[in-house]
């Protein structure tokens, strides 16, 4: 059927979604994600020492994703960039994880000339037709361009499942231009995000991630030649010395799934073999059994990815894999 989203599963008949992807339009304001502001002329230099990502060189018509890490490596928060000024640093990050995340910064900041602050705009998810065509010529921007559109900045993010996808961040003010691209639901856009294979740290996932074993590195969240960053010695090892022995991947599960649950091999029934990072239901879709079928993005053992993988409980519901939209290095590649 023409417009039909399908998704096709590793070693499993696909699934197709009932919707078209006409249906899969519009935009939401996105109560999940929360702004800081670094603000000054050290904010880029002072962000640059203390995320995985090259903030000096960034750009005001491009987007960057980052991670802020443990000493140990591991991502206490994820964040997209954007650079408007000189002076001037966004991170859009998860709400929950924000309060956090920010005072810890403030922490850090000592002599460095830079003001760290939350809010003043709003996130917008914008997807679909109706988006597009309501951007115009921003619509064809490309993927993690940066502009500034309608008082406010958006964001080309990657396409899913033929779908396009955008952020707009704006005043609270400045957001009636929205309406006329009509209501998107918040588990279409939640389906996307999961989709798209792209990790966001939650409070349920705080502290459990070196960037590798979401695959942060892959979707350009990771520079290895920006220099030091807290962590960066355990993300540089992981990368070159071949220690990435997990992976992320998408599935999914009929049944209810959330961010922070357990994974199971059935190899090894005694311990998990990962964790959900990301979980979305898909609109009006069931299984066999009649419960509403989710999609989720889990960090798992590369060993047990050829096994039978079950939610929350060694006899929970059975995941099925699905084709990542980017390729996975072989284990071999890692090092």
């Amino acid at each position: 059927m023409e417009g039909m989203i399908i998704i096709t599963p590793m070693n499993a008949n696909p699934i197709s979604l009932s919707q078209t992807a006409s249906s899969w339009q519009g935009a939401l304001p996105l109560s999940e994600l929360a702004l800081i502001r670094a603000e000054g002329p050290d904010a880029a230099a002072f962000l640059h020492g203390q995320l995985s990502q090259d903030v000096s060189h960034l750009g005001p018509s491009e987007a960057r994703l980052a991670a802020y890490c443990s000493a140990k490596g591991r991502m206490q928060a994820s964040a997209l960039l954007l650079r408007p000024t000189e002076d001037q640093v966004l991170l859009l990050t998860d709400a929950g994880i924000l309060p956090g995340w920010l005072k810890r910064l403030k922490m850090f900041v000592l002599r460095s000339k830079v003001l760290l602050s939350e809010g003043g705009l709003q996130a917008w998810g914008l997807a679909g037709a109706s988006a597009s065509k309501a951007l115009g010529d921003a619509a064809n921007a490309p993927v993690w361009s940066s502009q500034r559109h309608e008082s406010g900045h958006l964001v080309r993010l990657p396409d899913v499942q033929g779908v396009p996808r955008w952020l707009w961040l704006g005043a609270p003010d400045a957001t009636a231009w929205l309406g006329a691209l009509g209501p998107l639901s918040s588990s279409a856009w939640s389906c996307l995000e999961v989709l798209s294979g792209i990790p966001r740290v939650t409070e349920a996932t705080f502290d459990q991630f070196v960037p590798q074993m979401v695959n942060f590195e892959l979707v350009g969240g990771v520079n290895f030649q920006k220099g030091c960053y807290p962590g960066q010695e355990i993300v540089a090892r992981s990368q070159y010395r071949g220690t990435v022995k997990r992976r992320a991947f998408l599935a999914e599960v009929p049944g209810r799934a959330a961010p922070g649950q357990e994974v199971f091999a059935a190899s090894d029934t005694g311990q998990p073999a990962g964790m959900v990072i990301l979980a979305a239901a898909l609109p009006q879709e069931t299984g066999a059994s009649g419960e509403a079928l989710h999609v989720v993005l889990l960090e798992l053992k590369l060993a047990s990815a050829a096994e039978v993988i079950t939610l929350g409980s060694p006899d929970g519901p059975v995941l099925r894999l699905l084709p990542l939209p980017y390729d996975m290095p072989s284990p071999d590649s890692d090092a």
